[in-house]
């Protein structure tokens, strides 16, 4: 019995899912299986209940997962103290984020970090926030990057950004024309915007609903790129990061405009679980991220 059969277990009886244990060990779901048939094999017990409709632990699997995780923490903290003491910072980063901080935020600090830390191997996958913060909780990624993080006991929330938000307009609308608009000057436009379930979208709407502005929506889409290219083919204004748009700004396919009254800017932020124990490669990118 080895220590990595150990972190497959463990993995997941918090994901839940054997589909989401290999992925986070980059095994395939076989390999999943046949880890936990030879824990039980060892230990002589069922340890994991298996059904299409329930996963659950048995009692001997929730006794092996307690003891596991105290043995893996103890091993992770030894491993980063080994390499502090060798000052050798190397591994892999798993870091899930939305699509916007993603392709736009991330990777000026992405650069810096592997400028100085070459030999850590980043992995940076796209999905949404709700499923961010759940894959951070079950130790699916190490880290993750969302807009309006929120509050949650179990997670470190950090601080990064405050990104300011611009209309956008094709180059020929009469909106483009003026170097600064009034919130209330796009009543009635025909607003492209994310969908709903996007942090990003609620933090707009709260703010049009409190200024008493209505708009005329007429898209939804679930990422930045595809609302950028609605509002460039003329199906309305969007409201959007203006750090996303910079390219298209100076390319002219896009004008930007700032409001003059208004003060409107997402919380952008990295979280990660309190419990998990930051190697010297997690805290280095940690430091690159908040510029410590």
């Amino acid at each position: 019995m080895q220590i990595e059969g150990l972190r497959v277990f463990c993995d997941l009886a918090e994901s839940r899912s054997f589909t989401s244990a290999a992925r986070i060990n980059q095994i395939t779901q076989s390999a999943v299986s046949q880890q936990i048939s030879s824990l039980e094999r060892h230990f002589g017990t069922l340890l994991v209940e298996r059904s299409k409709k329930m996963f659950r632990l048995t009692k001997e699997g929730q006794l092996l997962y307690d003891h596991s995780k105290e043995i893996i923490n103890t091993f992770e903290t030894l491993t980063s103290r080994m390499q502090s003491l060798q000052n050798v910072v190397s591994g892999n980063i798993r870091v899930s984020t939305i699509y916007s901080i993603g392709l736009h935020t991330l990777p000026p600090f992405l650069k810096k970090f592997l400028k100085k830390f070459p030999t850590v191997n980043v992995h940076v996958e796209y999905s949404y926030a709700d499923k961010i913060l759940e894959d951070v909780l079950g130790n699916v990624v190490d880290l993750g990057l969302v807009a309006y993080p929120g509050k949650d006991n179990k997670l470190n929330i950090i601080p990064l950004m405050e990104e300011s938000l611009v209309l956008i307009c094709e180059p020929c609308h009469p909106l483009a024309k003026r170097g600064q608009i009034k919130l209330a000057d796009i009543a009635g436009e025909n607003l492209v915007g994310f969908h709903i379930d996007i942090p990003t979208r609620r933090g707009i709407d709260r703010v049009l609903r409190e200024k008493k502005i209505a708009v005329n929506p007429v898209m939804e889409f679930d990422n930045i790129e595809t609302v950028k290219r609605a509002v460039e083919i003329g199906t309305g204004v969007a409201i959007v990061p203006e750090v996303t748009i910079m390219s298209e700004v100076k390319l002219g396919s896009l004008a930007s405009v700032k409001f003059s009254d208004v003060q409107l800017a997402r919380p952008v932020a990295v979280v990660h679980k309190k419990s998990k124990a930051l190697s010297p490669a997690l805290e280095n990118f940690l430091s690159v991220m908040t510029g410590e």
